[in-house]
């Protein structure tokens, strides 16, 4: 498998498939998964993804973007948590009071916040 690299061809389909798995996962109960989870989806589809040191940052804050980009649906890397925190990371955050976004409140108050929206946005529960 080749490598993936932000903005190469392999880096925009790996990007493709993690809106796709976070879209099925909103459409599924919203259950978030951690990075390590979704380095394994991602790696069963051939897009060879480590959970740490790669770009799975940088696919979790472009899918959020590409399925928000005027800020205001709700940012689907909200379902990707750190394995011992059960929370996102630090980036998401960073991410999300950031505009167009410009999310309110504490971390898990915006987290909670969003995890709602994509509830309702994508019709579970």
């Amino acid at each position: 498998m080749t490598q993936v690299k932000r903005g190469d061809s392999n880096y925009l389909a790996a990007l493709e498939a993690v809106v796709e798995i976070l879209q099925d996962r909103a459409r599924n109960g919203c259950r978030p998964l951690t990075y390590g989870e979704l380095s394994a989806m991602l790696i069963s589809a051939q897009h060879p993804v480590p959970a740490y040191q790669g770009p799975l940052p940088f696919l979790l804050e472009d899918a959020s973007v590409q399925e928000s980009q005027d800020g205001r649906r709700p940012l689907i890397s909200a379902l990707v948590v750190l394995q011992d925190e059960k929370r996102p990371s630090a980036g998401f955050f960073k991410l999300a009071k950031r505009a167009p976004y410009l999310r309110k409140g504490d971390d898990i108050t915006i987290w909670i916040n969003e995890l709602q929206a994509l509830q309702g946005e994508y019709g579970t529960g």
